[in-house]
């Protein structure tokens, strides 16, 4: 799997995912039930992605966050 994350993209993944986990966890009101657990896996999801540095779904689309090397 080559990298296709940049690392913008993935601060901001990182960020996003321990918001909606720490939300979760928090018992934040909005965040309570289905809905909450169904945020807080796609914030582990998130989390995921920016540690590997790879997207599944950027691959389907074409998409690259990536710096183009010798630019």
């Amino acid at each position: 799997m080559k990298a296709n994350t940049g690392v913008a993209d993935r601060v901001i993944r990182g960020m996003v995912g321990v918001l909606l986990i720490a939300g979760k966890l928090a018992r934040v009101s909005f965040l309570a039930g289905t809905l909450g657990t169904v945020l807080a896996v796609i914030g582990a999801v998130f989390i995921v992605v920016a540690a590997v540095g790879f997207c599944p779904l950027y691959v389907l689309f074409g998409i690259s966050t990536c710096p183009r090397r010798g630019a």
